[in-house]
């Protein structure tokens, strides 16, 4: 059984053009593939722990190879616990909106807790950094309300610190198989904005289409 983690940070709910086209994702893998467990984790529904001082003595207690004290552990277990839903689902759907041109803080908060050594990545003085999450797949949908193409006023090699970040930590965190919806111009007045949102719909329901047929061939026995 394939299990689908979506990760949202978008607060709006109804009218987020991220959280849209992520469940027209869900909604058309699940029809091909109806044995799917989808688990959603709701950014702005759960309480992110603080990394306080405990988690940063953990941390370094870590890193020297020293034992953690009971309130290190249970600090250290939060995020570990926190990062278990990564680590559990096959196919990791995120959808975000772009705030002040990168990721919503809610977002930011949960990669920094995760990513830690021996959480999400080893760490080897001769060869570096070694993600852990390897073997699955990423589908990153991405809301705008601008145009970041080459020819706008705010073109995406100037401006856009969200698609570029995320997906250099996906490929930090061991994931190289990702794959992108993006919506943009949803604050160009209803029209463009409607159409911007059936069009990444289409997108993402043809992408979940292949990828569930593509799933369901590699179950059949040769």
């Amino acid at each position: 059984m394939t299990i689908i983690l979506h990760v949202s940070s978008s607060p709006r709910r109804q009218r987020s053009a991220s959280l849209e086209a992520a469940h027209s994702f869900i909604t058309n893998y699940h029809g091909h593939m109806p044995d799917t467990q989808v688990k959603h984790l709701d950014l702005w529904d759960i309480e992110l722990p603080e990394f306080d001082k405990s988690a940063m003595a953990a941390k370094y207690a870590g890193l020297a190879g020293t034992p953690l004290t009971p309130a290190q552990q249970q600090a250290w277990d939060r995020l570990r616990q926190l990062a278990s839903h990564l680590h559990e689902a096959d196919l990791l759907l995120f959808s975000m909106p772009l705030w002040n041109f990168s990721i919503p803080y809610k977002l930011k908060h949960f990669i920094d807790l995760v990513s830690q050594k021996d959480i999400l990545f080893s760490f080897d003085p001769e060869f570096g950094f070694s993600g852990l999450l390897t073997g699955k797949k990423a589908i990153v949908v991405y809301a705008r309300g601008l145009s970041y193409a080459n020819d706008s006023f705010t073109p995406s090699q100037e401006y856009d610190y969200q698609k570029v970040y995320f997906e250099m930590w996906l490929k930090f965190v061991g994931i190289t198989d990702i794959e992108s919806v993006i919506v943009e111009k949803t604050l160009f007045g209803s029209e463009i904005d409607g159409e911007a949102r059936r069009h990444a719909c289409l997108q993402a329901e043809q992408l979940a289409e292949r990828l569930a047929l593509s799933h369901q061939a590699a179950r059949i026995p040769s």
